[in-house]
């Protein structure tokens, strides 16, 4: 396949030009006959969860298309849902270049991107702007600038604007390249979030005559009372899903290698065991309640075999994506074959 080609040739030139040349490169060719250079025909293996009907269990994480600009692309190869964002109020260039690194001889990327955008006006038109129908969920999160305090408003304001477009929101409060943010996952920071966010979804539903779902996404550096917390946050405000985990602080890991101490989320093969403990802690404490997505160092089918065994219903894909390529969407599909 072509697509495989152009993926290992984007693998010798630097990430962030790389990922830029895709999403041009996308972005240009779907929906053209170029497509069939990298379109996949997946058996249709549906299934529902958060009373959404997604075609497949394998999805595409958000970070890689965050404006939305090439979804349609990303149907094409078969992914079963694509996530963007994450996308903020207002447009903001996010953290000094560079800022994404790989280390290759650990299957792993550390960035630090900081939630660069086009900002939710313009995600908005983007979005108009596609051809397929498809699970989109949007990710979205609070503007780098705004207080701590006042970051539940951004979330709202985003909710707001993205509920008409999207089949499920995702609430972001794990990343760790904005400062702080990742406080909003305990106590009375978290509890005050959820709770207005659910209000508000439940009239925006009335309003638009629509549900919905709204998740939120953690991080997997998370002790066992933090992810019980969360848990029965979770399950008291009655939210509809939770997406694990996001890229982790901790870069033991790849310490041996060039890179290992840059700043930013790591992300790829040595998150797998991290993801994989924190999903299997929610199973256990959620059971079939509130659907888990499992994301997180998933690089080949028997990575996102285990990440099922361990209680997800879905999974999300970025790393394994970037250096695996479509194939790796095939493969995992084909799981049940």
């Amino acid at each position: 396949m072509l697509s495989n080609i152009a993926q290992k040739m984007l693998l010798k030139i630097g990430p962030e030009t790389a990922h830029d040349l895709m999403i041009l490169g996308l972005k240009k060719t779907c929906n053209t006959p170029l497509a069939n250079l990298y379109r996949q025909n997946l058996s249709s293996k549906p299934l529902s969860v958060m009373g959404l009907e997604f075609p497949n269990r394998v999805g595409l994480a958000a970070g890689l298309d965050k404006n939305g600009e090439a979804i349609d692309a990303f149907y094409d190869m078969g992914f079963g849902h694509v996530e963007i964002g994450t996308v903020t109020p207002r447009a903001q260039p996010g953290n000094p270049k560079p800022r994404i690194f790989r280390i290759p001889e650990k299957k792993a990327i550390i960035n630090r991107m900081g939630f660069n955008n086009q900002g939710i006006e313009r995600v908005l038109c983007n979005l108009s702007k596609k051809k397929t129908e498809g699970i989109v969920g949007i990710n979205i999160g609070k503007n780098r600038n705004t207080p701590l305090e006042k970051s539940t408003e951004d979330y709202l304001f985003c909710l707001d604007q993205v509920y008409p477009f999207a089949s499920y929101v995702t609430v972001n409060i794990s990343s760790p390249n904005t400062p702080e943010l990742r406080s909003l996952q305990f106590g009375s920071f978290l509890s005050e979030l959820l709770s207005r966010l659910k209000e508000r979804q439940d009239e925006l539903a009335n309003r638009y005559d629509r549900y919905v779902p709204l998740v939120i996404k953690i991080a997997p550096d998370l002790n066992i009372s933090e992810i019980k917390s969360i848990s029965e946050a979770v399950l008291e405000i009655n939210l509809d899903g939770i997406i694990a985990t996001n890229t982790t602080v901790d870069h033991s890991p790849v310490v041996d290698f060039k890179h290992s101490k840059e700043e930013g989320g790591l992300s790829g093969a040595p998150l797998f065991e991290s993801s994989i403990k924190v999903i299997s802690a929610l199973y256990k404490l959620l059971g079939n309640k509130i659907p888990i997505i499992g994301v997180g160092g998933i690089m080949t089918a028997e990575d996102a075999e285990k990440i099922f065994s361990s209680g997800a219903k879905l999974i999300q894909i970025y790393s394994g994506f970037i250096y695996h390529g479509p194939n790796l969407i095939k493969r995992i599909n084909s799981l049940d074959d």
